[in-house]
């Protein structure tokens, strides 16, 4: 369960329109995180790249899923974050918004994909 310490207030006043904002936000989180430990996902924000979400449940996304195995082969045959991400720029393949590709974009998808950094619905964890 998420709580904010009384402290991050003491300079503020507690009026009961906060203190409401505040227990809201607490009751979404703490159903969020009871959903993400049975496995659904919860939200905040896109899914990870090679997933989408399917009635609240992180599914597979197979379009995607073919470039995170080609962004894998690329990287297994020693190419760099930098040349793999040109040579998806370059093939015509975007990222889940649209945009270029970008080395840290790279990076991110072989991270989750090594397991480096476990992605929680929808919340990434160092």
């Amino acid at each position: 369960m998420y709580h904010v310490p009384i402290h991050k207030y003491k300079n503020k006043t507690m009026t009961a329109s906060n203190l409401k904002n505040h227990y809201s936000w607490e009751k979404l989180n703490q159903a969020r995180l009871a959903k993400a430990a049975i496995g659904g996902y919860a939200g905040y924000g896109s899914p990870a790249f090679g997933q989408k979400s399917v009635n609240g449940e992180l599914v597979d996304n197979p379009q995607e899923q073919r470039i995170v195995e080609l962004i894998r082969r690329h990287h297994k045959s020693g190419k760099s974050l930098a040349q793999i991400a040109n040579w998806l720029n370059q093939q015509g393949y975007r990222t889940k918004r649209g945009k270029q590709w970008q080395s840290v974009s790279v990076k991110r998808v072989l991270d989750r994909l090594y397991g480096k950094k476990s992605r929680i619905s929808g919340m990434e964890n160092d």
